[in-house]
């Protein structure tokens, strides 16, 4: 599994010939993922319990509409 500084890297090296906001949703896709990814680790850690990944993106789908992101 890459890190997210790999995953941006790899993108910005690739991505060289589209517009920026191409480019930009690629790496909001990106963040997005590790987002969910963190959350369900966070879930899982400090509870115990294992969140479905389609709720968690879910959850985060609804903090980036009421922050405005």
């Amino acid at each position: 599994m890459s890190t997210l500084k790999e995953k941006f890297e790899t993108k910005a090296s690739i991505d060289t010939t589209n517009e920026a906001k191409v480019f930009a949703k690629e790496c909001e896709k990106i963040a997005d993922d590790y987002a969910i990814e963190f959350l369900l680790f966070e879930q899982k850690a400090f509870s115990g319990k294992i969140m479905n990944y389609e709720y968690a993106k879910a959850m985060l789908e609804t903090f980036k509409k009421e922050k405005g992101l």
